[in-house]
């Protein structure tokens, strides 16, 4: 997977390391290990813009969201970087582009650098007080399922066949090491025909 006959499997890499310091770089990391498995890695920041430095900021935003969405629907499937970002949660774009590769019939793969749950991780917050909750957050209920992230988000991962994949690395490494998205790359090599299988939209 995929055959002779096929063009490579082209993923969208999804993640909050279009923030870092050295994203480009980061990105051009992640598409040569897809290419190592025999696929074709599509970074968002792929997305080239024309002309940005003499747009306003609204509608630069505006290019950067609409390309991103057409760059998607050129890929296969998504491979997303679900680890904490800032907070407690996911980085809201990446899991906006999970909800949107869903809705194509895409699948959706994913990993955490952080192996708790997330219910646990929102108690601990809270108990450590560090974030200052309003009263109506603080009396709101903690969604818990055991699962690693919210159920909408865990549920688009798990029903394309494989549960988000969740292992503790080191803090100065929580965002940028991509143990688990070769965990990703490596089920997607030996079980990828079968992931395929069950998505009514995929072309493949």
């Amino acid at each position: 997977m995929p055959t002779k006959e096929q063009t490579p499997l082209r993923i969208y890499l999804a993640g909050p390391e279009v923030f870092f310091p050295n994203a480009v770089e980061q990105g051009e990391i992640k598409k040569r290990m897809c290419a190592e498995f025999g696929f074709e890695g599509v970074y968002p920041l792929d997305n080239c813009i024309d002309g940005a430095a003499a747009l306003s900021p609204a509608e630069l935003a505006r290019r950067i969201s609409l390309g991103n969405e057409a760059l998607m629907r050129t890929c296969d499937l998504v491979i997303a970087n679900c680890t904490p970002f800032r907070s407690v949660s996911m980085d809201s774009g990446t899991a906006f582009e999970i909800g949107f590769m869903r809705a194509l019939g895409r699948p959706v793969l994913g990993y955490s650098n952080n192996a708790a749950d997330f219910a646990a991780r929102v108690r601990t917050v809270h108990s450590n007080g560090l974030h200052g909750w309003d009263g109506e957050s603080a009396a709101a209920d903690i969604e818990d399922f055991g699962l690693a992230e919210n159920l909408m988000i865990a549920v688009a991962i798990s029903e394309s066949g494989i549960p988000l994949v969740m292992r503790d690395v080191p803090d100065n490494r929580a965002l940028s090491d991509l143990n688990g998205f070769r965990d990703c790359l490596e089920y997607l090599r030996q079980r990828g025909q079968y992931l395929f299988s069950t998505q009514p939209n995929s072309a493949r």
